[in-house]
C-alpha cells in the first residue's frame, strides 16, 4: 500500500463518522485542548508562524512533496500548488489540538482553529492533519482538511 493510502486508511479506521444531519447543540462547549508531543506541536506552531507572516514558501515546506490541500473547487496536490493556494493567506491564526495519534511513520492531529491575537480566541473552524515522516525525519503534513464552523 502506498504511504498516502496508508495514512488515509489509518485516519479512517480511527475516527468514527458523525451521523448525517448531526449538529452541535445550541449550548455547545468546545472540547478542551490537549498537549502534543514536541515533534507534533512543532507542526502546529510552524504552521501558525508561517500563516501569520504570510510566508507561503514556509507553509508549503511543511507539507510532503505530494501533500494535499482543499480548495473550493477540489484538492490541490504538491508543494508548488500548495504554495500558489496560500499566496494570499495570512492573519492571526491560532491552532489548538484536540486529539492525535502516531504510529511509526504516519499519524494525525485533530484540532480547532480561530483568528485573533488573544490566546483564548474562539474556534471558528476545525481541522484534521494527516501526517507522514521518513525514518528519523520531521513530521510533515500529507493532507490538511479543514472546515469552518459557520452553518
Amino acid at each position: 500500500m502506498r504511504p498516502m493510502c496508508l495514512s488515509i486508511a489509518i485516519i479512517c479506521a480511527t475516527l468514527k463518522p458523525t451521523p448525517a444531519g448531526a449538529q452541535a447543540p445550541s449550548g455547545y462547549t468546545p472540547l478542551p485542548s490537549i498537549t502534543l508531543p514536541a515533534t507534533l506541536d512543532r507542526v502546529l506552531r510552524d504552521y501558525e508562524r508561517a500563516w501569520q507572516t504570510g510566508d507561503e514558501t514556509v507553509l508549503a515546506a511543511l507539507f510532503t512533496p505530494d501533500g494535499f490541500v482543499p480548495t473550493r473547487p477540489g484538492w490541490v496536490r504538491g508543494r508548488a500548488a500548495i504554495h500558489a493556494t496560500y499566496e494570499s493567506a495570512s492573519g492571526a491564526l491560532r491552532l489548538r489540538a484536540l486529539a492525535f495519534a502516531i504510529a511509526d511513520s504516519v499519524g494525525y492531529i485533530v484540532g480547532a482553529y480561530g483568528y485573533g491575537d488573544r490566546p483564548d480566541v474562539p474556534d471558528t473552524g476545525k481541522f484534521l492533519l494527516a501526517l507522514r515522516r521518513s525514518a528519523g525525519g520531521p513530521w510533515l503534513i500529507a493532507a490538511d482538511l479543514d472546515n469552518s464552523n459557520r452553518p
